[in-house]
């Protein structure tokens, strides 16, 4: 079949679409509308002049940016359609205006040089003196008619004012921007103001927000705590304008100056479950128990409870997050000749927080940052545009715990093994399966990071060409001065003692403990190269291919003194030996690694494809679709510093207590010959991992200025993170290597995932000042990785997540964290919905300008005028499913001591038909069968639907000449909506988890409550 044949077989298709989705559409009945667009080249021309003639009726439209332009109200019947725009010829038309009637496509031509030099002269000699409409003499005033003078009957009937094409260009400041155009604006910056102070432009803004106006934030508790007090202020601040120093810098760049004060504050209240006062002394259910010293130590930290009645939480407290931060932003460019520019900018912020947990820790963060770039583009000719770039950036980000320096708790409680550094003093972490409130703190960090890159690229418009060559190169290091794991982890699950995992914490006998200190000081390095050709090709006036390649090499990280550790690996996880990048060579393989232990991925070639196209000529009808590869270069960072904090450069381990491998809260950190001294190795054989992203989109244009898209879009990701547990089993099962090492994570490089979505939009354009917008998305997300996405996972070996009330109050999603696999023999089991799989999503946006259009009051005045017309009101709608939540059998892997990958068994009762005050059923699921692993599915339980509307109010004032003030009110949970963030998905270990798991199903935290802010801005 020859390509004209199937064009023609496309374009009947997208006639028989089109005529289907009309037929669907119901009809509206208001006046028709004509809309078109104006382009030449196939590129969008601004500014163009349409002039709609029907009788002694004119109606004149100006194109905007994209060439578009519109006519709200036509009558039905035939109009002359006439397009002028200096130096192209006129076009003329006849149109017939109908509901339906197609959108029109001027294709302007250009005019010889002599003919735009004859109009030129034409225009000269024919120059007369304009006033402006200020300028008229009104009725009765100044010099009155004479009865015979005939210029008097003329005012009376004048004609219509002649439209000059070239006026739609002065919109944006031209020479003829001044009060004399119909289409100038006000007084401004690049206008006509009087002087060297029009040649500025500033303002001065201001945001409020305080607890009084904001509503209480929920409690999960069902008891009301006091509202704690705060308030949000920001302070803007711009100038700009050109640099001009006389007899030093007459003719300087122009600049751009920002300053940004904010000082916020903002409350959450946090639920948890605290030890009353008589399990602190050992008067539990299941019998009497003395606490040991350590234990009585750890619970001076707890709060006593404070929620009475039927609650499952019996604590609760409000927090405050105090945030200040300064930023300071500076732009300069400057043209040189008609073929040289520069231009650059500088970038600097301070940002300091402080934000307390459920315990009433109060821990600060400090961080700074600078970033600065400059830029020269170089015209070698009309054809050729050169682009060169350096950038530079420096970060530095420090944490300080609340006991750093302050307070040696694990020594004080006689806690050993652990670090005791001042810096990394406080209490190690404490996990309950049971949902006890988890005992922490933050690590003391100091961290510094710079980057220098360099960027060059080269344009070249050939014809229907506009060809794109560059590349890019980034020089990174990070520098680090932290911990992973200083203090270490205790987890208890109630194994020890056969009662309650709080038995356990009394008697100081942890079913899992781990630590990592060591190696505090790493100096990471990475380089990072990319190239890229991209062509642009306006292949013909309804069609345009955009297709390019790109090359992306993001080298391994390597340490600046070696300092990396990784194992090296017998066949089949037989045996395993420390590797360091310092003598990279295996002691059981032979092999030779690089500095990095890994192996560098120099393949990251990136095919891109896509195309714009019109069908039907004359329609509005666009096809759009595409097709990508990108790849993920981010992923080598936090494997690195996982690596720079394993033995023998630090203290690391994660150990499950036994007869074998006794550990205590005394005496936890011990290492047993059963298990690996190092938690963390990788394939030196890892691979980057990449997506491939298809759309295809069809758009069209619907009657009452609607428009309808309907788009496609596919993903598959290949060479997903994934990580296992090698050489383990299922608890009650014989161990089928007992010389074989464990207790260490192993990460590759073999996941897979698919994204399929379909999104339906719906949007009205602004007309008589209403326009809005609805978007539906159903996606489906499944995936076999670990981590999908960000900066690379961070191998987690404890789920530090199991109750409420444990951090600073946040419960919403943040940077994605590794999920261990359950059978590291059978990874497709792990096979399930992503973390980010929401089945069901609607935005919808709704905006209405008041005094717009003669229905909406344009011609209203007096008092009612300035009081009513130019507000602004504006609707966002977020409606979506819940994302998918894994149930956890908090019991630690056979061998090891990481707990949280094991899922329970499935009873067969609904998940969802949940007892009074749950939203999930225990009895939905039990202990896994001795010998085998849990066949719950990974992301089996749907979270909680989301719901939020926000609102906006806002309008301008003009003040003066100079003068306007902008007033804008933003809500956020207008209607003041109760939303969970998540599920309590933890199951407590023993025969029957329903009954051990009082927490389970649950809402851990609720989304902020309804809050007001107050922006004023003052610009001149």
């Amino acid at each position: 079949m020859s390509l004209r044949r199937i064009e023609r077989c496309l374009r009947l298709v997208c006639i028989l679409v089109c005529v289907a989705v009309c037929l669907m559409v119901p009809k509206v009945t208001m006046a028709s509308e004509y809309h078109g667009r104006v382009t030449f080249g196939g590129l969008p021309v601004p500014g163009a002049t349409i002039m709609a003639t029907q009788g002694s009726q004119k109606i004149v439209a100006v194109s905007d940016q994209q060439g578009s332009y519109s006519f709200a109200d036509l009558a039905d019947g035939t109009w002359k359609i006439q397009v002028e725009m200096r130096c192209f010829s006129t076009i003329e038309q006849t149109v017939t205006i109908a509901p339906n009637v197609p959108a029109g496509s001027w294709e302007l031509k250009l005019l010889s040089l002599d003919q735009i030099m004859a109009e030129a002269k034409a225009v000269k000699a024919e120059t007369k003196p304009v006033l402006s409409a200020s300028s008229d003499p009104a009725p009765g005033k100044g010099e009155a008619a004479k009865p015979n003078d005939s210029s008097a009957v003329e005012k009376k009937a004048p004609e219509e004012p002649a439209v000059q094409p070239s006026d739609g260009l002065l919109i944006n400041g031209s020479v003829n921007n001044a009060a004399t155009s119909q289409f100038s604006l006000a007084p401004a910056f690049g206008n006509n103001r009087s002087g060297k102070k029009g040649l500025y432009t500033g303002g001065l803004a201001m945001v409020l927000g305080n607890s009084t106006l904001d509503a209480r934030p929920f409690s999960l508790s069902g008891q009301n705590t006091p509202k704690a007090a705060y308030s949000r202020v920001t302070f803007l601040a711009t100038l700009g304008g050109p640099v001009h120093i006389p007899h030093l810098l007459p003719r300087g760049p122009n600049f751009s100056v920002t300053y940004q004060w904010t000082r916020n504050g903002d409350a959450t209240t946090l639920p948890g479950l605290v030890p009353t006062a008589a399990e602190r002394n050992g008067d539990l259910p299941t019998g009497g128990v003395t606490p040991v010293t350590q234990a009585q130590a750890l619970l001076k930290l707890y709060p006593l409870p404070n929620v009475s009645g039927n609650s499952l939480y019996n604590y609760q407290v409000p927090v405050i997050t105090d945030t200040h931060q300064d930023a300071l932003q500076l732009r300069l460019d400057k043209t040189i000749g008609n073929k040289n520019q520069f231009y650059g900018g500088l970038a600097f912020q301070n940002l300091r927080s402080s934000g307390s947990n459920l315990f009433g820790f109060v821990d600060t963060t400090d961080t700074l940052g600078l970033n600065t770039n400059i830029n020269w583009g170089h015209r070698f000719s009309h054809q050729i545009f050169l682009t060169t770039g350096y950038r530079f950036s420096r970060s530095r980000t420090q944490v300080a715990p609340y006991f750093a320096n302050r307070s040696n708790i694990s020594g004080a409680a006689g806690i050993t093994g652990n670090n005791q550094d001042p810096t990394n003093w406080g209490p190690p972490t404490l996990i309950f399966s049971s949902g006890i409130s988890s005992l922490s703190d933050g690590q003391s960090s100091f961290d510094r990071s710079e980057t220098n890159s360099v960027s060059a690229s080269v344009l070249w418009n050939h014809g229907h060409h506009n060809v794109t060559l560059g590349g890019d190169f980034r020089r990174q290091e990070f520098n680090y001065l932290s911990q992973q794991n200083p203090r270490g982890i205790f987890t208890f699950t109630g194994i020890a003692t056969g009662t309650s995992d709080f038995a356990d914490f009394l008697k100081g006998i942890p079913d899992t403990s781990s630590i990592a200190f060591g190696n505090a000081d790493k100096y990471l390095r990475q380089s990072v190269y990319d190239a890229y050709l991209t062509d642009d090709w306006r292949l013909r006036p309804e069609l345009t291919i955009n297709a390019g390649i790109r090359w992306e090499y993001g080298a391994p990280i390597t340490e600046l003194r070696g300092r990396l550790v990784n194992l090296d690996i017998a066949k089949g996880f037989s045996a395993v030996a420390p590797v360091l990048g310092s003598s990279p060579t295996g002691a059981l393989t032979g092999q030779r690694y690089p500095a990095s232990l890994l192996r560098p991925d120099r393949l990251g070639i990136e095919p891109r494809v896509a195309l714009s196209w019109r069908p039907i000529p004359g329609s509005s009808v666009v096809v759009r679709a595409g097709y990508g590869v990108y790849d993920d270069t981010s992923v080598y960072q936090r494997t690195a510093l996982q690596m720079a904090q394993q033995s023998p450069l630090s203290k690391s381990l994660s150990v499950q207590n036994s007869a074998a491998c006794p550990q205590t809260l005394a005496s936890g950190f011990n290492p047993c010959s059963s298990t690996t001294p190092n938690t963390f190795a990788v394939d030196p054989n890892f691979r980057v991992g990449y997506a491939q992203v298809w759309q295809l989109a069809v758009q069209s244009d619907l009657p009452g200025a609607l428009q309808i898209t309907a788009t496609y879009l596919g993903i598959k990701g290949t060479r997903g993170v994934q990580e296992f547990l090698p050489n383990t089993y299922p608890n009650g099962a014989v161990n089928p290597c007992p010389l074989c090492p464990a207790g260490f994570v192993f990460r590759t490089s073999n996941g897979n995932s698919t994204r399929e979505s379909g999104i339906i939009q719906l949007r009205r354009r602004l007309r008589s000042g209403f326009t809005a917008s609805l978007q539906y998305t159903y996606s489906k997300s499944i995936d076999d990785d670990s981590v999908l996405g960000g900066q690379g996972p961070v191998a987690t070996t404890t789920n530090t997540g199991t109750s409420p009330g444990t951090g600073s109050g946040s419960a919403t999603q943040s940077a994605p964290t590794a999920v261990t696999a359950q059978n590291w023999l059978d990874l497709r089991a792990e096979r399930g919905l992503s973390t980010f799989d929401q089945r069901n999503l609607m935005n919808a946006t709704i905006q209405y300008t008041s005094g717009v259009g003669l229905g909406g009051g344009a011609l209203l005045g007096g008092w009612r005028g300035k009081l009513l017309r130019r507000w602004t009101v504006t609707g966002q709608i977020t409606a979506a499913s819940g994302l998918p939540e894994t149930p956890v059998y908090l019991a630690a892997v056979t061998g090891t001591g990481v707990t949280g990958s094991i899922r329970p068994s499935l009873t067969g009762a609904p998940l969802y038909s949940a007892p009074a005050g749950l939203h999930l059923n225990p009895a939905a699921y039990k202990a896994p069968v001795a010998g085998e692993w849990g066949d719950a599915g990974r992301n089996s339980i749907t979270g909680p639907g989301q719901f939020v509307f926000n609102g906006q109010l806002q309008r301008s004032f003009r003040l003066k000449d100079r003068y306007n003030l902008d007033l804008r009110v933003d809500s956020t949970n207008l209607l003041n909506h109760v939303v969970f963030t998540n599920w309590n998905t933890t199951l407590n270990p023993g025969s029957n988890p329903a009954l051990n798991s009082p927490l389970f199903g649950l809402p851990v935290a609720a989304n902020a409550m309804r809050s007001l802010q107050t922006t004023m801005r003052l610009r001149f």
